[in-house]
């Protein structure tokens, strides 16, 4: 029934001329085609198609066959010789179809899929959709670059497959679709490099804008989110062959060292509206941010790059980069700025970095985020990736650097960890500098003492939290203890005697009086926890703690006791060293005391 009513139409349309075709002979065709393709006459169907008679009636109405055929694909199984039949169908309509119209059907089609269809839908459509595109004479640029954005725009929100098992399962195809669209934009990656082989003075640049626009995209999606180690069991990394395909369309198209080094400096659009432009800025430093961890730590492409760049100019390349990428909080991008940051330090040799790199904004901003990551984040690992990699920044700087950004961190980290970690830092500069002997001002005299005023200080004087302080003050201790012992009075090469008055005032004697405040406050807490739970005849009576808004578990007595003690533990370290430090004091004053 339903041959004979598309016979009947096609007989109808057959002795008509082209430009007679109506309105209504469009929706026929389609009704009639349709139902052939739902009702399993697709053999016919193709038949009718494929019978040069009815070739101008295919040319202008086949387009309207596209949303139904796409239905009835995925509808038969994989060895059906119905879902053959309609393959066929497809392709013939991509051979014989106005181009234009053809064109814009297939976009839609790909533009209303959605969820686990998207891959499924893209795969099937590209290679009509290339050969419809090579056809076209206007507009071809555009067209490429439609079509592109439209492919990367339908796959931007699925789920980037991140673990070995979820890339070999590949559960909604992404990563075979993805080297599937590389492949389909190819020939017109070979036009613009054939054009650009005819000439040095290419200027038909359309093209090669809209194909840096995918790379650029696909740099963002998926490949900065994507897994891109080398994976045991996985014999070609899909992401990782992704990640080669876009760099070789960057170097075949003369992009690649420009992108890396210079920054893109093709049209970008205009947006009259800020929040548009803001997100394509955003867009763009994310997509060179991932160019620039796959050239610099996958090494993909670089056997293209001359070996001319200074380590410390690959440095202040990147740091833009690693900025972007550490101010991520996702596991996958937030460990490429962290191995990035690495890569870029291990090719340099310590101490020779100078201080005036410290100069441009993103070499302080980027250890700022290390402290952020070192002290928030909840992955220990990345926590320790970037306390190693913060210490190999300083490593790298001369003694000017290494002083400059101690005296940074010590003022912007808020974080008592973190500046008993400087400290320590600051502890291995002095020896190193009455150890070598090799005049360093800025561990010793005057630029030490303007330091010490940082590190040997009370933020607020006696009533501090010891408690919270106590990383910073047990390392300011340390440093101390360290300095009377190593720097004698006579030579005070260091410059603390001289300034020793100041620190008893600001620093030990606040101390002193801050520690016998806390220790009596918490032996007093101590007190009353015992009294009230001999009251209570039991130890199972529970408080609630909260913290930053949020309930924490409830704490018996038994273990609020623990806590308090545990403070009255820290508070005695903390004494200890403060009573040896002023034994050394003592001894050392009366021995010079003695010699006068």
């Amino acid at each position: 029934m339903a041959v004979d009513e598309l016979q009947a139409i096609i007989q109808r349309c057959q002795i008509l001329e082209e430009a007679d075709f109506k309105g209504e002979d469009f929706n026929l065709f389609q009704v009639a085609g349709q139902k052939c393709l739902e009702d399993g006459y697709a053999a016919q169907l193709l038949e009718v198609i494929q019978n040069e008679k009815n070739k101008v009636i295919v040319k202008n109405m086949g387009w309207n066959l596209i949303s139904p055929l796409v239905r009835c694909i995925f509808m038969y199984k994989q060895e059906d010789d119905k879902r053959e039949h309609c393959l066929r169908i497809l392709d013939q309509l991509a051979q014989l179809c106005n181009p234009k119209e053809l064109f814009l059907g297939l976009l839609e089609q790909i533009e209303q899929t959605s969820g686990e269809q998207v891959c499924q839908t893209v795969m099937l459509l590209l290679q009509p959709l290339q050969t419809v595109l090579l056809k076209l004479q206007n507009k071809k640029a555009y067209s490429v670059g439609l079509s592109l954005a439209m492919i990367m725009n339908q796959l931007t929100p699925l789920p980037v497959p991140y673990t070995k098992q979820q890339i070999q399962e590949d559960k909604l195809g992404l990563c075979q679709c993805c080297n599937a669209v590389v492949d389909f934009a190819k020939p017109f990656v070979d036009e613009v490099v054939k054009n650009m082989e005819k000439s040095s003075e290419y200027n038909d640049m359309e093209l090669k804008e809209e194909l840096i626009k995918f790379c650029m995209k696909s740099l963002k999606y998926p490949l900065l989110t994507a897994q891109l180690e080398q994976l045991e069991g996985i014999e070609e990394h899909p992401f990782r062959h992704f990640a080669t395909e876009i760099i070789d369309i960057l170097w075949n198209m003369r992009e690649l060292i420009p992108l890396v080094f210079v920054r893109h400096k093709g049209k970008s659009p205009h947006w009259e509206n800020e929040e548009f432009a803001g997100i394509e800025r955003k867009n763009s430093a994310d997509s060179l941010a991932c160019l620039s961890y796959l050239v610099f730590v996958q090494h993909f492409g670089v056997e293209c790059f001359p070996v001319v760049f200074s380590p410390s100019y690959l440095l202040l390349c990147n740091m833009t980069h690693i900025e972007v990428l550490l101010k991520r909080t996702e596991e996958s991008v937030l460990s490429k700025g962290l191995d990035l940051f690495e890569s870029c330090l291990l090719r340099m040799e310590d101490n020779s970095l100078l201080h005036h790199y410290l100069e441009f904004r993103d070499f302080t901003n980027v250890p700022k985020d290390l402290v952020k990551i070192m002290t928030l984040c909840p992955m220990e690992h990345m926590r320790k990736k970037s306390l190693h990699v913060l210490q190999l920044f300083i490593d790298k700087f001369d003694t000017e650097g290494k002083y400059t950004l101690c005296r940074c961190l010590l003022k912007t980290s808020n974080h008592a960890g973190v500046e008993g970690y400087i400290i320590k830092n600051i502890k291995d500069q002095i020896h190193l500098a009455l150890t070598k002997g090799d005049d360093n001002v800025w561990f010793t005299g005057h630029h030490l003492i303007s330091l010490l005023d940082l590190v040997l200080s009370l933020p607020e004087g006696a009533e501090t939290d010891l408690l919270q302080n106590s990383d910073k003050i047990m390392a300011s201790l340390n440093l101390l203890r360290y300095l009377v012992i190593k720097d004698c009075e006579s030579d005070n090469q260091t410059g603390v005697w001289t300034t020793l008055g100041k620190i008893e005032q600001n620093f030990l004697k606040p101390l002193r009086v801050g520690l016998n405040m806390s220790k009596a406050h918490y032996e007093a807490e101590i007190k009353n926890k015992k009294e009230n739970r001999k009251e209570a005849h039991s130890s199972n009576t529970v408080c609630s703690v909260t913290v930053s808004g949020e309930k924490m578990p409830a704490m018996t007595t038994g273990m609020q006791l623990q806590v308090l003690h545990s403070a009255l533990f820290t508070f005695d370290l903390i004494e200890s060293v403060l009573a040896r430090v002023e034994e050394l004091i003592e001894v050392k004053t009366k021995a010079v005391m003695d010699e006068n």
